[in-house]
């Protein structure tokens, strides 16, 4: 039976973002599928598309997910775009209907958990009790405080050269409007955003973060959001310090919690090294894939 589409409104539009949307149908009106295309708006990320397609296993091998996609790839030509991207799980039928559709890969992403309740506290202690002479750790819930507003928008730079292998994407530039408003969409939702900082004794600016999302009512799985410390404050064991930091801070702050999830490029191999000494468990890895319109 031949599938039938048909565009969706979605609601949805973010501060650097909004979203087209598709929908397919079996003829007696049952849903076989989807495909949402996110086209970004920021400065420097105006070619770019996101695409994130799904079609019910009972559906597939029936060409809903071709039809889906080629939808999608239309509107993002039209769009003015130039690359498209997608994320599939490893050796699952998603990356491969990609890859046999053009997308090449360009990244890939492992995805860990560290399960609270078997955390090592040695190991934090540990971290924590290194000397770090000349920086000093500060925290926050939710928006950043007035003070800390515009050192802690010049420190989101430290993520600008983050590995992102091939894919085609160049970072937006932060300032205090777009972090308030980060935050601002996180409470919204009903969840709690947490930032450990790291800061420079000598002029009082901060030179790293690390975020992470927790539900309002402290229950589930925490989500590591950014890590990151400035190229000129790099190797002095921050990253690390300010992790020990946001364990020991969400233990506290959150009992109930079961533990955290991060995802971490498989070019990032400091962050890898950090998140396997604290014992995160590998869970699963993902590859993005990208297309040049």
């Amino acid at each position: 039976m031949s599938s039938q589409l048909t565009r969706l409104v979605d609601p949805h539009t973010g501060a650097s973002n909004r979203r087209l949307a598709w929908l397919a149908a079996r003829p007696d009106g049952a849903p076989a599928g989807s495909a949402y295309l996110r086209l970004f708006t920021a400065a420097g990320e105006e070619h770019l598309a996101e695409l994130d397609l799904h079609v019910h296993p009972a559906e597939r091998r029936a060409g809903v997910g071709s039809r889906l996609l080629a939808a999608a790839l239309a509107a993002a030509r039209e769009e003015g775009r130039r690359c498209v991207t997608a994320e599939a799980e490893a050796g699952t039928p998603g990356e491969a209907f990609l890859a046999a559709r053009g997308f090449r890969p360009a990244l890939g992403l492992t995805f860990t958990r560290l399960p609270l309740a078997g955390a090592d506290p040695a190991v934090v202690a540990a971290a924590l009790a290194a000397p770090h002479p000349g920086y000093r750790l500060v925290s926050w819930e939710g928006v950043v405080p007035d003070e800390l507003a515009e050192t802690f928008a010049a420190s989101r730079r430290a993520m600008d050269d983050m590995p992102m292998d091939g894919l085609d994407y160049r970072p937006a530039p932060w300032d205090v409007a777009r972090v308030r408003a980060a935050a601002e969409a996180i409470a919204r939702r009903g969840e709690l955003l947490h930032t450990v900082a790291a800061v420079d004794e000598a002029d009082g600016t901060i030179v790293g973060f690390t975020e992470l999302v927790v539900a309002g009512d402290g229950t589930g799985d925490g989500q590591h959001y950014g890590t990151g410390v400035l190229p000129e404050h790099r190797g002095r064991g921050l990253g690390r310090r300010m992790k020990a930091e946001m364990i020991r801070l969400v233990r506290e702050r959150h009992p109930d919690l079961g533990g955290l999830l991060a995802d971490t490029a498989d070019g990032n191999t400091h962050m890898r090294a950090i998140n396997d000494a604290f014992g995160y468990v590998p869970t699963h890895r993902t590859v993005r894939y990208r297309l040049d319109l």
